[in-house]
């Protein structure tokens, strides 16, 4: 098949969805292309830059996420100002649950190798292991959701959010002190950002600006993983009520509604046929599988149930809390940070004890 057709294909699949469900709705799949083009065409992503830190002091990618984050936050902080009602922030608690599933979420996403746009495309890529851990990375997200209630009954501060000029001013500060803590510990030249990089940080900003502009709310990716779960145990006669997540209203009408209005599963969507177009195009979809033993794999299912639990305690995954909750003032955001970070190190500690390293 040649790739005028897949091309032409994937915008008819996109406009046909704008005529059916609204154009609203097709500019959020177009939008989560975009960002499928842009994470697997430069080659960017929010864990392997983790991994470059801490195992080469390597600053680059790091540094490119703060500055992708500082200029959605300058333009998010003002739409949210004046048009509060309309729009919304990615805001949170600060908890327990939140700080230990953040740790959790990124020790498991580096035994995979991707956090939740991260196993989107890297399964869209054709990659085996993320492939694997999807299914159950979507199973957690639903579990997690499930049992939210009683984790955050453990303890939770109010919502902190950071608002108007002032707080986009202690964001941009905070964002600076994050960079200059990575340039001195980075390695030498370290901070100098890569082409591609740069490229990578003008899309995916403004890619995400336009998400929320267009769906009121800010880019996420862990609750409609979820949310087909539970539309799949609704379809098989299961019982929601008991959990109050699934019980409430917003979240009753969207399990009874079509996926294909749903802001967080479109994008999701859009992350994988993305992907797959840019792995596709440069040379296929036919991806190696490592020779893995079997505990790697066996370790991979239960790193994506983690993935998908501990991102629902910690109120969202390198997007939704990192990347949407700071650059909308969350101040959780931050907190989840400095948990994912440190649990970004132990997990790069357990890959090779699970057989995941220095395999191909």
């Amino acid at each position: 098949m040649s790739r005028s057709v897949v091309v032409v294909g994937l915008a008819v699949l996109v406009l046909a969805l704008a005529m059916a469900a609204g154009p609203r709705y097709g500019a959020l799949l177009a939008i989560g292309m975009g960002f499928g083009l842009a994470l697997e065409g430069f080659r960017f992503g929010f864990t392997g830059p983790w991994r470059r830190m801490i195992l080469h002091r390597d600053a680059s990618g790091l540094l490119a996420q703060l500055i992708c984050i500082a200029i959605v936050a300058m333009a998010a902080f003002p739409m949210l100002a004046t048009n509060g009602a309309e729009i919304k922030g990615a805001h949170a608690p600060i908890g327990l649950a939140m700080i230990g599933g953040a740790f959790v979420f990124g020790a498991s996403m580096q035994i995979v190798m991707g956090c939740g746009s991260g196993t989107l495309v890297n399964a869209g890529s054709g990659n085996a292991v993320a492939a694997l851990a999807l299914p159950f990375f979507a199973i957690g997200s639903f579990g997690g959701a499930y049992h939210l209630t009683w984790w955050t009954s453990l303890g939770s501060l109010p919502v902190v959010v950071l608002s108007g000029t002032s707080g986009l001013a202690i964001t941009l500060a905070g964002l600076v002190a994050i960079g200059g803590v990575a340039i001195f510990f980075g390695a030498k030249d370290s901070w100098r950002i890569p082409r591609r990089y740069w490229m990578a940080v003008a899309a995916l900003a403004g890619l995400a600006i336009l998400h929320l502009m267009i769906a009121g709310q800010p880019w996420g990716v862990v609750y409609g993983l979820g949310l087909w779960v539970a539309k799949g145990a609704v379809a098989f006669g299961a019982d929601l009520s008991g959990s109050p997540f699934w019980a409430a209203p917003g979240n009753v009408e969207r399990v009874a509604s079509s996926v294909l209005t749903d802001v967080t599963s479109l994008t999701d969507f859009g992350l994988i046929f993305g992907a797959a177009l840019v792995a596709w195009w440069r040379s296929g979809l036919g991806a190696p599988i490592g020779t893995y033993p079997v505990r790697a794999w066996i370790a991979v299912v239960i790193a994506g149930l983690f993935l998908g639990y501990s991102s629902r305690l910690a109120f969202g995954c390198n997007i939704g809390a990192f990347f949407s909750g700071i650059g909308t003032g969350s101040a959780h955001g931050w907190v989840w940070f400095v948990a994912a970070f440190a649990g970004s190190w132990f997990g790069i500690k357990l890959r090779p004890l699970l057989g995941l390293e220095g395999r191909t």
